[in-house]
Formats: structure tokens, sequence, C-alpha cells
């Protein structure tokens, strides 16, 4: 697998404790078959186009969640929107392993997932072909040093626009107050309006939200919850 140059990555580790045999199981068994076509940079080495219908074989409205975690919420996205069909992009091996065992026992069909870095995905697909897009809990990366590696800048932010159709609406979420206002200066700018323009509308999450475990961890924590959504521009 092609590693991209990690000073520009918007996530931290991709590995982490070693995982359980049912974990390895899932890997093993489950990943290859919900890989979308075409993505890698191993299987399109020529980052060629992809057409995105070939995901689910249908042109149904595409989602995207961009580093699900340990993918609760993108099963949940999933039970309740059958219609829809999502793509996960997550790094964190661990993570994908425990969204493969929750993929098996939800018997969910409507769900890709890319086990590396978004911008493979954003490298082959066509413009304004995403209905929505998540964000959940991003990695803060607090230091001042390290802010140019969030995903809220233009590196990840113009890409992500290109792909999004007019009204998609982006939906991030973040329990650290300088991403919020990070968030809050880049993303207009890539080209979305902001839904949330004042702090009284960051304590509602939107409708359909499912609690993470990363959001649970910070609630425990002190830390308080910010719900921010912005939509597409013609």
């Amino acid at each position: 697998m092609t590693l991209p140059n990690e000073s520009r990555n918007f996530y931290g580790r991709i590995k982490g404790k070693a995982l359980r045999p049912a974990q390895r199981r899932y890997l093993d068994e489950d990943l290859a078959a919900l890989q979308p076509q075409g993505v890698s940079c191993d299987e399109n080495p020529a980052r060629d186009p992809v057409d995105p219908t070939r995901f689910f074989g249908d042109a149904r409205p595409l989602w995207l969640e961009v580093g699900f975690g340990g993918g609760e919420h993108l099963v949940h996205q999933c039970q309740v929107h059958p219609e829809r069909g999502y793509i996960g992009c997550e790094p964190y091996i661990n993570g994908v392993a425990m969204a493969l065992g929750k993929i098996r026992r939800a018997g969910v069909t409507n769900l890709r997932i890319h086990p590396w870095d978004v911008r493979d995905l954003f490298d082959v697909l066509p413009d304004r072909c995403l209905s929505g897009a998540f964000l959940l809990y991003p990695d803060p990366w607090p230091k001042a040093r390290h802010h140019r590696r969030r995903f809220v800048t233009p590196e990840y932010l113009d890409p992500l626009a290109r792909v999004m159709r007019v009204d998609a609406v982006l939906h991030v979420a973040t329990d650290i107050p300088d991403y919020v206002r990070q968030t809050m200066e880049e993303v207009p700018r890539a080209g979305f309006d902001c839904l949330t323009p004042a702090p009284e509308d960051w304590a509602q999450p939107w409708d359909g939200w499912l609690s993470t475990r990363y959001e649970q961890k910070a609630l425990r924590e002190g830390r308080s919850p910010h719900y921010l959504r912005f939509r597409r521009k013609a």
C-alpha cells in the first residue's frame, strides 16, 4: 500500500494495541468485499476517475464519513437510511476492525469501507457526486504548529467541496473550541454556507445523531460537543 506524505496527514496513528482474533478474522474475511472498486492507490495507481455507481450497482445518493472511528455512527446511518450508499474512510486499522464487527452483526449492505486516506477517494471521484458528508471528532492537533494538519484546511476542504453536490450538507462534530474556530473560518471559504452561525446553534445535534464513543469520552472528561452544519453553495 502506498503511504501518503505523513507531514500532511490529518490523522495520527494508524494502528493501536494488538487485534483480537475475531477482529483479525473480520479483516481477513470481510474487508476485501466491502472496499470500493478503483479507490486504492494499489488497485488504481494511475488514479483514473471512477464511476461511483459501480460501488453499489445503482445511482443511489452517496454519502461519506471521514474518519469513522469504531463505526457506530456509520453503521447507524446505514440502518436508518437504507436507500443511501455510504462510504467510510478510516486509516486506523483497529477502528476498521471494530467497524467490520458492527457491520457483520447489523447485516447492512449499503456501505463501502476504504481503510486508508480519504484523499484516495478525492483523487478519483467525479465532481458533485456526494449528497452529504460527516466529519466527526477528527484528530484535533492541539498544538498551534500542527493546525495545518487539521482536516479543516484548504488541502482537504477544496477537494471535498469539489465532490459535493450543490445543497449537500457537511456535518462536523468536535469537542475542541479552537477546532470550531478554524472550522467556522475555513469551511465557508471552501464554498459552503454555514447553517449554524451562532454559538447557541452549536449545542444541538442534527436529526438522527448517534453519540459516538469519542463523544462519550469527551463528556466524561468535561468537554462539550459542538455540532456544525454547512451547505454546499452553487
